[in-house]
């Protein structure tokens, strides 16, 4: 005798589970993102974003529910489009999808409708969506922006070497809400960009919508190394931004700090003992830059040798510790970790389309799911 329950109801029709093991799927999890997605109605307002140049009467699937079919099942760990070959006919899944699933074809075709036209405009989305999730009464917002290598193994288009990294890759730039890890807007690169390419472009345009909604409200921008350039100065001053990121060391750097440095080696570091020292601020303006900027120095001594790092700033009068290890080391997990998640749990650097816009809106798919997956996240913290 089977022990029947009630799982859900779709379209008034009651759907139930039990043991007998007629018929059986191991996605259990895909019901609930499902719910999920449909209430939070997130996939429904990108759909609409999408444009739709099929012939109305060859349709069977609108661009919701190819939407809603991909993104399912990057959240469930099905990463490629040829999965849905083994899962249609997997019952949890043609309960759920009213047409029930759509051919790899279909999705790929989806995937390569798109012109960089029509991704811009879906990237313009990603930003007006994270401005309206902002509450009224925020005071300061945290944008953390760094970014990832992408491997490519095929003819893509953008797919350049990389010197640093030293592979054939594509170049994927995140910003990220430093509190909540929502994704604020996703960027695909050519693969041998710098890190700050295009960087001061897209963060102009997030701050001044911010800026349009709520005004005055500090925005602080934190990032690595790589994005300190001239450009992102100038955003910073046209914007009214605070910052706190990370600088390159140098020859200029390195002299102002020798006498620290030299006094922690002496004392920590030839012993193979472990000690930081924090220095600054002291103001110091590299050639490119229109004006000094206040830099401070992490002078550490690892057991294994000496480490040394400079971060800049304009925050008023901050202590050189506290600022460095109770706010810029904290984009560890601020951002390289949800990077790590979008990646590693939705796939976003499964960019094996030929087309550079289809491989962009596939990086937005990945970043829906990742989406979804917090959202979940965040309710479950509040049971």
């Amino acid at each position: 005798m089977s022990n029947k329950n009630t799982a859900f109801y779709q379209n008034k029709k009651q759907y139930t589970f039990d043991f007998s093991g007629q018929e059986t799927s191991s996605d259990g999890g895909f019901s609930l993102l499902y719910k999920l997605a449909r209430r939070s109605k997130l996939i429904k307002a990108f759909s609409e974003q999408v444009p739709d140049r099929r012939d109305p009467e060859l349709i069977t699937y609108s661009v919701e529910e190819l939407i809603m079919q991909r993104v399912m099942l990057l959240a469930c760990g099905y990463e490629d489009c040829n999965d849905v070959d083994y899962l249609k006919e997997d019952p949890l899944l043609k309960a759920l999808m009213d047409n029930g699933l759509c051919s790899q074809p279909t999705l790929s075709r989806l995937e390569n409708s798109l012109n960089m036209g029509a991704v811009y405009r879906l990237a313009e989305w990603w930003v007006d969506r994270y401005v309206a999730s902002l509450p009224t009464d925020k005071e300061y917002v945290i944008i953390d922006v760094d970014c990832t290598d992408d491997p490519t193994h095929g003819d893509q288009q953008g797919s350049l070497f990389h010197g640093y990294y030293w592979q054939w890759m594509l170049n994927e730039l995140f910003y990220i809400d430093g509190e909540t890890g929502q994704i604020i807007l996703p960027v695909l690169r050519p693969g041998n960009v710098h890190s700050n390419k295009w960087n001061d472009r897209f963060l102009r345009v997030i701050a001044r919508k911010i800026r349009q909604r709520f005004g005055d409200i500090q925005i602080i921008v934190r990032a690595d190394g790589g994005f300190s350039c001239p450009g992102f100065y100038e955003v910073v001053e046209e914007q009214d931004l605070d910052f706190c990121i990370g600088l390159t060391s140098n020859p200029r750097l390195k002299a102002a700090v020798r006498k620290s440095y030299d006094w922690v080696n002496k004392h920590y570091g030839q012993k193979g003992a472990r000690h930081q020292k924090f220095v600054g601020p002291f103001s110091y303006q590299a050639d490119s830059w229109d004006n000094p900027q206040q830099v401070y120095a992490k002078i550490e001594s690892t057991g294994k040798g000496m480490n040394l790092r400079f971060i800049v700033s304009n925050f008023a009068d901050d202590d050189a510790e506290e600022l460095y290890k109770d706010f810029y080391v904290q984009r560890g997990e601020a951002s390289e970790n949800r990077i790590k998640e979008v990646k590693n749990m939705c796939f976003s650097d499964r960019l094996s389309c030929h087309r550079f816009s289809a491989n962009f809106f596939r990086l937005m798919l990945s970043c829906l799911a990742y989406e979804l997956l917090r959202n979940l996240r965040g309710l479950i913290r509040k049971t």
